[in-house]
């Protein structure tokens, strides 16, 4: 019974190709929550995938129905060891995007598990279902050795994060006698290098909103009335071009945070923002005082999404009556969430663009979240993955995107540490979603290691 002989059966497990084909059972649930007919898939991906797996190793498990209309049902279970030991808190979400069907490349189906090199291509292999099958895994490796974790553990697998978590926060509320614990540990997200891993402890939030100007009824012939009648796209252009500068650098006071301190500068020092697939960073652009790490990771950042006047697929010589940018603010912690759009207003006002209108989107984002990079629990988990990988792991106060970590940290009072095991060249949210073996490999060891030495003892005091 060691830590090692763990870490072996967990690397057994991979190397048999056990992984890959239990891998290749959940991605063929068409679990999209962004398509209302596959809302059965939902339920089948918990009742049949999930349930049965957690409670053949002695978890408790209930399904819940979610309070909200738009949301899937979510599983939360227990397996409890003793009231003197830690308690773990885990969480992952079963559902995906819609599959793009017809976009992926000749060969890849996005609900069959392909196998090309060092890739496993599949919608859900890198968001979500691989992640939390190797956590679960890994959960299974250690008891398999041990015979016990040595902590209690609880679960909530959902069915709705790709809509928003519709409802996850509601659960939350009603049941938090249930999902008390000392720490939330669980996995979502890219790491910044794939060989590397990385913890990180939080996120960004994001609001979206549309900046719609509106002069009048229908379009006007621009030879007729070019030089008399104003035009609500170069209007529009004008006043996003007070919000940012030239280099995007945000100007309205209040969207700048005061968070970025000596810690999460230090913490964010060295950390790559390069490398893997993916576009070449534009160096010159973002806060200028900043380091392109700690603009992502330390700072809000302003983006215009989409923006049109007329028809462009078919323009005509007319002036138009409206424009229309859908914009975005990614935002971390020390920016006040209710005061951005009111704020955005009082800007726009006093720039005498009071006829722009601020629409801002049904589907909001999750709230800014972040847990000081020095938290013990950080400290223990960063340990642990040093002993299993042999390196030191990246550490991100916050991840740059966004995920439901403001229920955890919120409403719950936990302490949360995240520790992804894709990376940022993965494709979620895309055709040809894939994710890497040798990545996969890495990380059922190094959780199988951090649970291991969760039941060692020597935990924090929280």
């Amino acid at each position: 019974m060691s830590r090692e002989t763990a870490i072996d059966t967990v690397t057994a497990y991979f190397d048999t190709g056990t992984f890959q084909a239990e891998l290749a059972t959940l991605v063929a649930y068409p679990s999209e929550s962004q398509n209302p007919e596959a809302a059965p898939e939902l339920m089948r991906y918990l009742t049949e995938a999930m349930q049965p797996r957690l409670e053949k190793i002695g978890f408790e498990t209930e399904i819940i129905a979610n309070p909200d209309p738009s949301g899937g049902p979510l599983l939360i279970g227990e397996r409890r060891e003793g009231g003197d030991l830690p308690t773990v808190l885990t969480y992952g979400h079963g559902d995906v995007i819609r599959a793009q069907d017809g976009m992926w490349r000749e060969g890849l189906a996005p609900f069959d598990l392909v196998e090309e090199g060092d890739r496993l291509y599949g919608r859900g292999t890198a968001d979500n279902k691989g992640q939390h099958l190797i956590n679960i895994a890994a959960l299974e490796a250690v008891l398999e050795v041990r015979g016990s974790l040595g902590f209690n553990t609880r679960i909530v697998l959902e069915m709705s994060e790709e809509v928003g978590s519709s409802g996850l926060a509601d659960v939350f509320r009603s049941h938090k006698d249930r999902l008390t614990a000392d720490v939330l540990i669980a996995s979502d997200g890219p790491r910044l290098q794939p060989d590397v891993p990385t913890v990180f402890m939080g996120s960004r939030g994001g609001v979206t909103f549309d900046l719609e100007l509106t002069l009048r009824e229908g379009a006007h012939h621009s030879g007729n009335w070019g030089g008399l009648l104003a035009d609500p796209a170069i209007i529009l252009a004008h006043a996003l071009a007070t919000i940012t500068d030239r280099r995007g650098q945000i100007q309205i006071a209040e969207w700048r945070p005061d968070s970025l301190t000596a810690d999460v500068r230090a913490a964010l020092d060295g950390l790559p923002v390069t490398g893997g697939d993916g576009p070449d960073v534009d160096l010159d652009w973002g806060e200028e005082s900043l380091t392109p790490a700690e603009r992502v990771y330390g700072w809000n950042s302003f983006a215009v999404l989409a923006m049109t006047s007329g028809v462009p697929e078919a323009p005509v010589n007319a002036i138009s009556a409206t424009a229309r940018a859908t914009c975005q603010l990614r935002y971390v912690v020390g920016t006040d969430p209710e005061d951005i759009v009111p704020a955005l207003r009082r800007h726009l006002d006093a720039h005498g663009f009071e006829a722009i209108e601020i629409l801002a989107h049904d589907r909001g984002f999750f709230a800014a979240t972040r847990l000081d990079p020095t938290h013990p629990w950080v400290r223990f988990v960063t340990s642990s993955i040093e002993r299993t990988a042999g390196k030191a792991p990246h550490v991100l106060p916050n991840l740059a995107g966004s995920l439901p970590n403001d229920s955890f940290a919120d409403i719950l009072r936990l302490p949360t540490v995240w520790v992804p095991h894709s990376y940022r060249g993965c494709s979620q949210h895309a055709p040809n979603e894939h994710v890497l073996k040798s990545l996969s490999r890495d990380a059922l060891r190094v959780m199988a290691g951090l649970f291991w030495d969760v039941g060692a003892g020597g935990t924090p005091d929280t």
